[in-house]
Protein backbone atom coordinates (compact mmCIF):
# COMPACT_ATOMS: atom_id res chain seq x y z
CA UNK A 1 0.00 0.00 0.00
CA UNK A 2 1.59 3.32 -0.84
CA UNK A 3 2.27 5.76 1.99
CA UNK A 4 0.58 8.84 2.08
CA UNK A 5 3.17 11.73 2.04
CA UNK A 6 2.74 14.31 5.34
CA UNK A 7 3.31 18.12 4.86
CA UNK A 8 3.69 20.55 7.34
CA UNK A 9 1.78 23.71 6.79
CA UNK A 10 3.68 26.93 9.41
CA UNK A 11 1.72 29.91 9.08
CA UNK A 12 0.33 32.71 11.90
CA UNK A 13 -2.21 33.45 9.23
CA UNK A 14 -5.22 31.32 10.26
CA UNK A 15 -7.67 31.41 7.51
CA UNK A 16 -4.42 30.97 5.19
CA UNK A 17 -3.59 27.65 7.00
CA UNK A 18 -7.35 26.23 6.42
CA UNK A 19 -6.92 26.93 2.82
CA UNK A 20 -4.15 25.59 2.32
CA UNK A 21 -5.20 22.24 4.32
CA UNK A 22 -8.18 21.86 2.61
CA UNK A 23 -6.67 22.50 -0.48
CA UNK A 24 -3.39 19.90 -0.06
CA UNK A 25 -5.88 17.58 1.40
CA UNK A 26 -7.55 17.32 -1.86
CA UNK A 27 -5.15 16.76 -3.34
CA UNK A 28 -3.91 13.75 -1.46
CA UNK A 29 -1.66 14.76 1.57
CA UNK A 30 -1.56 14.15 4.69
CA UNK A 31 -1.56 17.96 6.75
CA UNK A 32 -0.83 18.80 9.97
CA UNK A 33 -0.67 22.66 10.75
CA UNK A 34 1.55 25.06 13.05
CA UNK A 35 0.29 28.83 14.03
CA UNK A 36 4.25 29.48 14.36
CA UNK A 37 8.13 28.81 13.85
CA UNK A 38 8.77 27.32 17.27
CA UNK A 39 5.98 24.74 17.36
CA UNK A 40 6.99 23.89 13.76
CA UNK A 41 10.39 23.11 15.36
CA UNK A 42 9.08 21.01 17.88
CA UNK A 43 6.62 18.94 15.46
CA UNK A 44 9.35 18.14 13.11
CA UNK A 45 10.91 16.98 16.30
CA UNK A 46 8.35 14.51 16.78
CA UNK A 47 6.94 13.32 13.64
CA UNK A 48 8.99 12.48 10.49
CA UNK A 49 7.13 14.75 8.12
CA UNK A 50 7.49 14.27 4.13
CA UNK A 51 7.87 18.39 3.45
CA UNK A 52 7.28 21.35 5.63
CA UNK A 53 5.32 24.78 3.90
CA UNK A 54 6.73 27.40 6.07
CA UNK A 55 5.71 31.22 6.10
CA UNK A 56 8.72 33.49 6.51
CA UNK A 57 6.90 36.52 8.91
CA UNK A 58 5.09 35.21 12.22
CA UNK A 59 5.11 36.24 15.71
CA UNK A 60 7.14 34.61 18.17
CA UNK A 61 9.95 32.66 15.85
CA UNK A 62 10.22 33.58 12.08
CA UNK A 63 10.30 31.28 8.86
CA UNK A 64 14.26 32.09 8.50
CA UNK A 65 14.61 31.46 12.45
CA UNK A 66 13.42 28.03 12.29
CA UNK A 67 14.62 26.75 9.01
CA UNK A 68 17.96 25.94 10.47
CA UNK A 69 16.76 24.02 13.59
CA UNK A 70 14.40 22.42 11.74
CA UNK A 71 17.53 20.82 8.99
CA UNK A 72 19.44 20.42 11.94
CA UNK A 73 17.06 17.92 13.31
CA UNK A 74 16.32 16.30 9.85
CA UNK A 75 18.13 17.30 7.36
CA UNK A 76 16.47 15.17 4.36
CA UNK A 77 13.08 17.19 5.24
CA UNK A 78 12.23 20.39 2.16
CA UNK A 79 11.29 22.81 3.74
CA UNK A 80 9.61 25.68 0.85
CA UNK A 81 9.33 28.98 2.12
CA UNK A 82 6.17 31.50 1.50
CA UNK A 83 6.83 35.06 1.57
CA UNK A 84 4.52 37.95 0.99
CA UNK A 85 7.69 40.22 1.28
CA UNK A 86 9.38 38.27 -1.58
CA UNK A 87 12.61 39.56 -2.67
CA UNK A 88 16.21 38.33 -3.25
CA UNK A 89 17.58 39.02 -0.34
CA UNK A 90 14.90 37.09 1.73
CA UNK A 91 14.77 33.92 -1.07
CA UNK A 92 18.78 33.67 -0.73
CA UNK A 93 18.69 33.82 3.06
CA UNK A 94 16.29 30.79 2.81
CA UNK A 95 18.27 28.96 0.13
CA UNK A 96 21.56 29.58 2.25
CA UNK A 97 19.84 28.10 5.33
CA UNK A 98 18.87 24.73 3.78
CA UNK A 99 15.52 25.87 2.33
CA UNK A 100 14.36 23.43 -1.17
CA UNK A 101 12.30 26.24 -2.99
CA UNK A 102 10.39 29.40 -1.85
CA UNK A 103 6.94 30.73 -3.59
CA UNK A 104 5.82 34.17 -2.93
CA UNK A 105 1.90 34.98 -1.39
CA UNK A 106 -0.23 35.42 -2.77
CA UNK A 107 0.18 31.82 -4.36
CA UNK A 108 0.08 30.83 -7.58
CA UNK A 109 -2.17 26.72 -6.59
CA UNK A 110 -0.31 25.57 -10.04
CA UNK A 111 3.07 26.68 -9.13
CA UNK A 112 2.92 25.41 -5.70
CA UNK A 113 1.96 22.04 -6.76
CA UNK A 114 4.43 21.38 -9.04
CA UNK A 115 6.92 22.82 -6.46
CA UNK A 116 5.45 20.17 -3.96
CA UNK A 117 5.71 17.38 -6.32
CA UNK A 118 9.60 18.31 -7.05
CA UNK A 119 10.32 18.40 -3.40
CA UNK A 120 8.75 14.92 -2.91
CA UNK A 121 10.29 13.30 -5.85
CA UNK A 122 13.77 15.25 -4.17
CA UNK A 123 12.83 13.27 -1.32
CA UNK A 124 12.16 9.80 -2.91
CA UNK A 125 15.60 10.27 -4.97
CA UNK A 126 17.17 11.17 -1.96
CA UNK A 127 15.80 8.05 -0.48
CA UNK A 128 16.44 5.74 -3.25
CA UNK A 129 19.96 7.00 -3.16
CA UNK A 130 20.16 5.90 0.61
CA UNK A 131 19.13 2.47 -0.02
CA UNK A 132 21.33 2.15 -3.16
CA UNK A 133 24.44 3.07 -0.39
CA UNK A 134 22.92 0.26 1.82
CA UNK A 135 22.54 -2.31 -1.10
CA UNK A 136 26.12 -1.38 -2.79
CA UNK A 137 27.81 -1.67 1.10
CA UNK A 138 30.12 0.56 2.69
CA UNK A 139 32.76 -0.62 0.48
CA UNK A 140 31.19 1.13 -2.78
CA UNK A 141 33.45 4.00 -3.91
CA UNK A 142 31.39 6.39 -6.27
CA UNK A 143 35.05 7.54 -6.56
CA UNK A 144 34.10 11.30 -7.08
CA UNK A 145 30.56 10.48 -9.13
CA UNK A 146 28.00 13.13 -8.18
CA UNK A 147 23.97 12.94 -9.11
CA UNK A 148 21.16 11.32 -7.24
CA UNK A 149 18.94 11.48 -10.24
CA UNK A 150 17.32 8.08 -11.50
CA UNK A 151 19.45 7.99 -14.20
CA UNK A 152 22.89 8.16 -11.99
CA UNK A 153 21.59 5.82 -9.58
CA UNK A 154 20.42 3.03 -12.00
CA UNK A 155 23.69 3.66 -13.90
CA UNK A 156 25.71 3.40 -10.33
CA UNK A 157 23.73 0.29 -9.41
CA UNK A 158 25.19 -1.39 -12.91
CA UNK A 159 28.18 -0.35 -11.81
CA UNK A 160 28.59 -1.74 -8.28
CA UNK A 161 27.64 -5.09 -10.37
CA UNK A 162 30.02 -4.94 -12.90
CA UNK A 163 33.14 -3.76 -11.06
CA UNK A 164 34.26 -6.93 -8.97
CA UNK A 165 34.02 -8.77 -12.56
CA UNK A 166 36.82 -8.95 -14.59
CA UNK A 167 34.72 -8.25 -17.79
CA UNK A 168 35.34 -6.12 -20.19
CA UNK A 169 33.42 -2.53 -20.29
CA UNK A 170 33.21 -0.08 -23.05
CA UNK A 171 31.34 3.19 -21.77
CA UNK A 172 29.47 5.60 -24.32
CA UNK A 173 28.41 9.25 -23.71
CA UNK A 174 28.71 12.40 -25.09
CA UNK A 175 32.14 14.38 -24.68
CA UNK A 176 31.99 15.96 -20.81
CA UNK A 177 29.74 13.43 -19.19
CA UNK A 178 32.00 11.82 -17.44
CA UNK A 179 32.85 8.15 -18.84
CA UNK A 180 36.68 8.71 -16.92
CA UNK A 181 35.10 8.56 -13.89
CA UNK A 182 32.87 5.96 -14.53
CA UNK A 183 36.00 3.63 -15.32
CA UNK A 184 37.61 5.14 -12.30
CA UNK A 185 34.62 3.76 -10.09
CA UNK A 186 34.93 0.60 -11.94
CA UNK A 187 38.54 0.29 -11.05
CA UNK A 188 38.77 1.25 -7.63
CA UNK A 189 35.79 -1.13 -6.63
CA UNK A 190 37.32 -4.07 -8.44
CA UNK A 191 39.64 -6.60 -6.92
CA UNK A 192 41.95 -5.02 -9.22
CA UNK A 193 41.86 -2.03 -6.93
CA UNK A 194 45.43 -1.90 -5.20
CA UNK A 195 46.88 -2.29 -8.92
CA UNK A 196 47.60 0.89 -11.57
CA UNK A 197 45.07 2.38 -13.14
CA UNK A 198 46.60 3.52 -16.59
CA UNK A 199 44.27 6.05 -18.89
CA UNK A 200 44.68 7.06 -22.36
CA UNK A 201 43.26 9.13 -24.98
CA UNK A 202 43.80 6.55 -28.42
CA UNK A 203 42.68 10.49 -30.29
CA UNK A 204 45.17 12.15 -28.85
CA UNK A 205 48.01 10.32 -29.75
CA UNK A 206 49.60 9.84 -33.54
CA UNK A 207 49.21 5.67 -34.46
CA UNK A 208 53.26 6.17 -34.62
CA UNK A 209 53.16 6.75 -30.92
CA UNK A 210 50.10 5.50 -29.95
CA UNK A 211 51.27 1.77 -30.91
CA UNK A 212 54.77 2.95 -29.18
CA UNK A 213 52.98 3.73 -26.06
CA UNK A 214 50.33 1.14 -25.63
CA UNK A 215 52.63 -1.70 -26.59
CA UNK A 216 56.43 -0.29 -25.76
CA UNK A 217 59.60 -0.47 -27.95
CA UNK A 218 62.88 -1.71 -28.19
CA UNK A 219 65.90 0.18 -28.49
CA UNK A 220 66.36 1.88 -32.03
CA UNK A 221 63.20 0.72 -32.84
CA UNK A 222 62.55 4.15 -34.46
CA UNK A 223 64.62 7.63 -34.36
CA UNK A 224 64.83 8.72 -30.77
CA UNK A 225 63.79 5.15 -29.15
CA UNK A 226 67.36 5.26 -27.08
CA UNK A 227 66.30 2.64 -24.80
CA UNK A 228 63.96 -0.08 -24.05
CA UNK A 229 60.11 1.59 -23.05
CA UNK A 230 57.15 -0.75 -21.57
CA UNK A 231 53.79 0.53 -23.07
CA UNK A 232 50.87 1.32 -20.94
CA UNK A 233 49.37 -2.58 -21.35
CA UNK A 234 52.64 -4.24 -19.15
CA UNK A 235 52.33 -0.90 -16.32
CA UNK A 236 49.08 -1.48 -15.72
CA UNK A 237 49.96 -4.95 -15.09
CA UNK A 238 47.66 -5.90 -12.40
CA UNK A 239 45.48 -2.93 -12.27
CA UNK A 240 43.16 -1.64 -15.46
CA UNK A 241 43.69 0.26 -18.70
CA UNK A 242 41.46 2.62 -19.75
CA UNK A 243 41.42 3.61 -23.44
CA UNK A 244 39.27 6.43 -24.08
CA UNK A 245 38.07 7.71 -27.91
CA UNK A 246 38.83 4.09 -29.05
CA UNK A 247 36.81 4.85 -31.87
CA UNK A 248 39.66 6.88 -33.55
CA UNK A 249 42.19 4.42 -33.80
CA UNK A 250 43.01 3.40 -37.33
CA UNK A 251 42.46 0.25 -38.87
CA UNK A 252 45.70 -0.53 -37.64
CA UNK A 253 45.71 -0.45 -34.50
CA UNK A 254 42.89 -1.88 -34.12
CA UNK A 255 43.73 -4.99 -35.15
CA UNK A 256 46.56 -5.39 -33.15
CA UNK A 257 44.16 -4.37 -30.20
CA UNK A 258 41.92 -7.07 -31.31
CA UNK A 259 45.18 -9.54 -31.20
CA UNK A 260 46.12 -8.08 -27.51
CA UNK A 261 42.50 -8.87 -26.24
CA UNK A 262 42.34 -11.93 -27.84
CA UNK A 263 45.97 -13.57 -26.84
CA UNK A 264 46.10 -11.29 -24.01
CA UNK A 265 50.06 -9.94 -24.86
CA UNK A 266 51.72 -7.71 -26.60
CA UNK A 267 54.75 -7.69 -28.57
CA UNK A 268 56.90 -3.95 -27.97
CA UNK A 269 57.74 -2.09 -31.24
CA UNK A 270 61.15 -3.76 -33.35
CA UNK A 271 60.91 -6.63 -30.55
CA UNK A 272 59.85 -10.18 -31.12
CA UNK A 273 58.72 -11.35 -27.95
CA UNK A 274 55.37 -11.99 -27.08
CA UNK A 275 55.24 -10.08 -23.35
CA UNK A 276 51.63 -11.64 -21.21
CA UNK A 277 49.52 -9.29 -19.85
CA UNK A 278 47.55 -9.17 -16.63
CA UNK A 279 45.17 -6.28 -17.15
CA UNK A 280 41.21 -5.79 -17.31
CA UNK A 281 40.19 -3.65 -20.34
CA UNK A 282 37.91 -0.51 -20.12
CA UNK A 283 37.12 1.62 -23.32
CA UNK A 284 34.72 4.71 -24.31
CA UNK A 285 33.82 6.62 -27.13
CA UNK A 286 31.42 9.76 -27.39
CA UNK A 287 30.66 8.32 -30.74
CA UNK A 288 28.21 6.39 -32.11
CA UNK A 289 30.73 3.77 -32.25
CA UNK A 290 27.69 1.01 -33.57
CA UNK A 291 27.09 3.44 -36.77
CA UNK A 292 31.11 3.26 -37.04
CA UNK A 293 30.59 -0.19 -37.05
CA UNK A 294 28.13 -0.58 -39.88
CA UNK A 295 29.79 1.46 -42.00
CA UNK A 296 33.06 -0.32 -41.59
CA UNK A 297 34.73 2.76 -39.82
CA UNK A 298 35.56 0.18 -36.79
CA UNK A 299 36.11 -3.33 -36.83
CA UNK A 300 32.76 -5.44 -35.62
CA UNK A 301 34.92 -8.21 -34.26
CA UNK A 302 36.70 -5.93 -31.88
CA UNK A 303 33.35 -4.22 -30.84
CA UNK A 304 32.31 -7.20 -29.62
CA UNK A 305 35.55 -8.12 -28.09
CA UNK A 306 35.24 -5.09 -25.90
CA UNK A 307 31.37 -5.13 -26.26
CA UNK A 308 31.60 -7.13 -23.04
CA UNK A 309 29.48 -4.90 -20.98
CA UNK A 310 28.17 -1.69 -22.41
CA UNK A 311 27.30 1.57 -19.77
CA UNK A 312 25.83 4.31 -21.42
CA UNK A 313 26.87 7.78 -19.36
CA UNK A 314 23.50 10.28 -19.84
CA UNK A 315 24.07 13.58 -20.64
CA UNK A 316 23.40 16.17 -18.22
CA UNK A 317 20.20 17.38 -19.84
CA UNK A 318 19.00 13.87 -19.04
CA UNK A 319 19.96 14.49 -15.51
CA UNK A 320 18.90 17.77 -14.41
CA UNK A 321 17.99 17.02 -11.26
CA UNK A 322 22.05 16.63 -10.25
CA UNK A 323 22.61 20.11 -11.28
CA UNK A 324 22.05 21.84 -8.10
CA UNK A 325 24.61 19.33 -6.25
CA UNK A 326 27.42 19.62 -9.21
CA UNK A 327 26.98 22.96 -8.98
CA UNK A 328 27.39 23.60 -5.71
CA UNK A 329 30.46 21.12 -5.75
CA UNK A 330 31.97 23.04 -8.89
CA UNK A 331 31.32 26.21 -6.51
CA UNK A 332 33.01 25.03 -2.92
CA UNK A 333 36.28 23.66 -5.26
CA UNK A 334 36.34 26.50 -7.71
CA UNK A 335 36.05 29.38 -4.80
CA UNK A 336 38.97 27.52 -2.90
CA UNK A 337 41.20 27.29 -5.92
CA UNK A 338 40.82 31.25 -6.87
CA UNK A 339 41.40 31.62 -2.87
CA UNK A 340 37.59 33.60 -3.16
CA UNK A 341 34.60 33.47 -0.67
CA UNK A 342 31.26 32.75 -2.65
CA UNK A 343 28.41 31.81 -0.09
CA UNK A 344 25.95 30.02 -3.27
CA UNK A 345 23.58 30.98 -6.01
CA UNK A 346 20.72 33.39 -6.17
CA UNK A 347 17.25 31.47 -7.69
CA UNK A 348 17.51 33.48 -10.28
CA UNK A 349 20.99 32.02 -11.12
CA UNK A 350 20.89 28.21 -9.98
CA UNK A 351 17.17 28.62 -12.34
CA UNK A 352 19.39 29.47 -15.39
CA UNK A 353 21.75 26.39 -14.63
CA UNK A 354 18.81 24.10 -14.60
CA UNK A 355 17.10 25.50 -17.65
CA UNK A 356 20.61 25.72 -19.72
CA UNK A 357 20.97 22.97 -22.43
CA UNK A 358 24.45 21.83 -22.00
CA UNK A 359 25.95 21.15 -24.88
CA UNK A 360 29.45 20.63 -23.01
CA UNK A 361 27.71 18.58 -20.11
CA UNK A 362 29.58 18.30 -16.75
CA UNK A 363 32.74 19.73 -18.25
CA UNK A 364 30.60 22.83 -19.87
CA UNK A 365 28.76 23.32 -15.87
CA UNK A 366 32.47 23.30 -14.17
CA UNK A 367 34.01 25.30 -16.97
CA UNK A 368 30.93 27.84 -16.61
CA UNK A 369 31.13 27.91 -12.43
CA UNK A 370 34.87 28.76 -13.03
CA UNK A 371 34.16 31.41 -14.83
CA UNK A 372 31.60 32.90 -12.70
CA UNK A 373 33.59 32.60 -9.62
CA UNK A 374 36.28 34.46 -10.92
CA UNK A 375 33.75 37.59 -12.03
CA UNK A 376 31.60 37.07 -9.05
CA UNK A 377 31.76 40.41 -7.56
CA UNK A 378 29.39 39.06 -4.86
CA UNK A 379 28.93 36.95 -1.91
CA UNK A 380 26.09 35.03 -4.46
CA UNK A 381 26.88 34.13 -8.22
CA UNK A 382 24.11 35.78 -9.93
CA UNK A 383 22.77 35.53 -13.92
CA UNK A 384 25.21 38.39 -14.84
CA UNK A 385 28.31 36.09 -14.01
CA UNK A 386 27.03 33.22 -15.15
CA UNK A 387 26.97 34.92 -18.58
CA UNK A 388 24.53 31.92 -19.91
CA UNK A 389 23.03 32.41 -23.42
CA UNK A 390 19.66 31.75 -23.41
CA UNK A 391 19.65 28.07 -25.37
CA UNK A 392 18.17 29.04 -28.35
CA UNK A 393 14.93 27.19 -30.05
CA UNK A 394 15.13 25.29 -33.25
CA UNK A 395 11.70 27.45 -34.78
CA UNK A 396 9.88 24.37 -34.26
CA UNK A 397 6.75 26.89 -34.94
CA UNK A 398 6.87 30.60 -36.34
CA UNK A 399 5.16 33.08 -34.12
CA UNK A 400 3.80 36.00 -36.06
CA UNK A 401 1.81 38.97 -34.97
CA UNK A 402 -1.41 38.58 -33.94
CA UNK A 403 -1.70 35.15 -33.33
CA UNK A 404 -4.32 34.38 -30.85
CA UNK A 405 -2.54 32.99 -26.99
CA UNK A 406 -4.51 29.44 -26.94
CA UNK A 407 -2.76 28.72 -30.81
CA UNK A 408 0.55 29.52 -29.29
CA UNK A 409 -0.14 27.61 -26.33
CA UNK A 410 -1.45 24.68 -28.76
CA UNK A 411 1.47 24.82 -30.90
CA UNK A 412 3.92 25.26 -28.67
CA UNK A 413 2.87 21.74 -26.59
CA UNK A 414 2.18 19.79 -29.46
CA UNK A 415 6.35 20.60 -30.14
CA UNK A 416 7.12 19.89 -26.78
CA UNK A 417 5.14 16.23 -27.18
CA UNK A 418 6.83 16.44 -30.88
CA UNK A 419 10.64 17.31 -29.07
CA UNK A 420 9.97 14.11 -26.24
CA UNK A 421 8.73 11.42 -28.26
CA UNK A 422 4.82 11.92 -27.03
CA UNK A 423 6.35 11.36 -23.28
CA UNK A 424 3.35 13.17 -21.28
CA UNK A 425 5.09 12.94 -18.17
CA UNK A 426 8.15 14.31 -19.53
CA UNK A 427 6.31 16.78 -21.55
CA UNK A 428 4.59 17.88 -18.34
CA UNK A 429 8.23 18.30 -16.95
CA UNK A 430 9.31 20.85 -19.25
CA UNK A 431 6.51 22.84 -19.97
CA UNK A 432 5.87 23.51 -15.88
CA UNK A 433 2.69 22.12 -15.45
CA UNK A 434 1.29 18.94 -13.91
CA UNK A 435 0.30 15.78 -15.86
CA UNK A 436 -3.43 16.56 -15.04
CA UNK A 437 -3.20 19.62 -16.48
CA UNK A 438 -1.69 18.73 -19.93
CA UNK A 439 -4.19 16.05 -19.89
CA UNK A 440 -6.81 18.63 -19.87
CA UNK A 441 -5.41 21.31 -22.40
CA UNK A 442 -4.68 18.30 -24.72
CA UNK A 443 -8.69 17.61 -24.84
CA UNK A 444 -9.25 21.46 -25.04
CA UNK A 445 -7.31 21.53 -28.00
CA UNK A 446 -8.78 17.93 -29.57
CA UNK A 447 -4.95 16.19 -29.22
CA UNK A 448 -6.72 13.13 -27.88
Amino acid sequence: MKKISSILIVDDDRSHRIMLKTLLTSWGYEVREAEDGDIAVRYVKEIPFDLVLMDVRMTHMSGLEALPLIKNHNPAVPVIIMTAYASVESAVEAMKNGAYDYLQKPLDFEELKIKIERAMEHRRLVEENAELKAKLGASFDRHHIIGNSPAMISLLDTVSQVAPSEATVLILGESGTGKELIASAIHYNSPRRQGPFIRINCGAITETLLESELFGHEKGAFTGADRRREGKFIQASGGSIFLDEITETSPAMQVKLLRVLQEREVTRVGGTESLPIDVRVLAATNRDIRQAVATGKFREDLYYRLNVVTLEVPPLRHRKEDIPLLAQHFLGELSAKNKKTIAGFTPQAMDMLIKHSWPGNVRELMNTIERAVVLAKGDYITPEDLALKATESKDLFNLKAFVPLEEVEKQTIVSTLTAVGGNKSEAARRLGITRRTLHLKLKKYGLM
